[in-house]
């Protein structure tokens, strides 16, 4: 089996306008954008930013853990221990990659009302 941070990358780089950096903490980073998707440690440990509304979501459903370290945030961890935990894994990203396009799109539209239409008298 590959390494899960290997066949989680080698997934993620196909999304559109998503790129990976190595995290400031150690492991790699996915964006989008300036926007964080997300971030593992080694092969074993997702961290993922989400509103908090989506978080408790996820929390109360038992599919992902408060993060590790800042549980009142709306960040989640996630333990990668077999190869079904690495589907879940992109699913989750994936989550947090649909989030941040739709406010991509969102902030995008705003801007192009705003220009559109021109000062406030």
């Amino acid at each position: 089996m590959e390494h899960a941070s290997d066949e989680i990358r080698k997934t993620v780089q196909t999304w559109k306008d998503v790129t990976i950096h190595p995290h400031r903490f150690g492991g790699i980073e996915f964006r989008l954008g300036k926007r964080e998707l997300g971030h593992l440690h080694g092969d074993s440990l997702l961290d993922i930013p989400f509103p908090i509304r989506v978080k408790e979501e996820l929390v109360t459903a038992q599919e992902a853990q408060k993060h590790h370290i800042f549980p009142d945030s709306g960040w989640i961890s996630y333990r990668i221990r077999s190869r079904d935990d690495i589907e879940h894994a992109l699913d989750l990203l994936h989550r947090s990659f649909e989030i941040a396009v739709n406010a991509l799109a969102r902030r995008t539209a705003d801007n192009r009302f705003t220009i559109a239409k021109g000062p406030q008298e």
